[in-house]
């Protein structure tokens, strides 16, 4: 359902999706939000990748295995998502957005 910023938001994320934002938060320091889509920029083929915002909207640093395994958590978490289109999780609600990913 689109908010008023116009991104398509799910519904209330369930305690399981809200334990999983608290996971990649103990698993990547400093992250608030992770944005995951299936477009690797190093990939021709659709590929899990992440990218870790931090609280000043900043990308962080994050090994392959990092980005490869936080992808997939959210990818599994949400099968029911359009993973043709980039999203944003927020770490600290669990709430999962259609987003743009900036600055890859």
């Amino acid at each position: 359902m689109p908010s008023l910023s116009g991104e398509a938001r799910y519904g209330a994320p369930s305690s399981s999706q809200q334990r999983l934002g608290a996971q990649l938060a103990d698993m990547i320091p400093g992250a608030v939000a992770v944005h995951v889509s299936l477009t690797d920029p190093r990939r021709p083929w659709p590929h899990p990748y992440t990218v870790a915002i931090d609280e000043r909207g900043e990308q962080l640093e994050l090994s392959r295995t990092t980005t490869k395994v936080a992808a997939r958590w959210v990818l599994r978490t949400w099968p029911e998502a359009d993973w043709t289109r980039p999203h944003s999780l927020d770490l600290a609600t669990g709430q999962l957005a259609v987003a743009a990913v900036r600055g890859r």
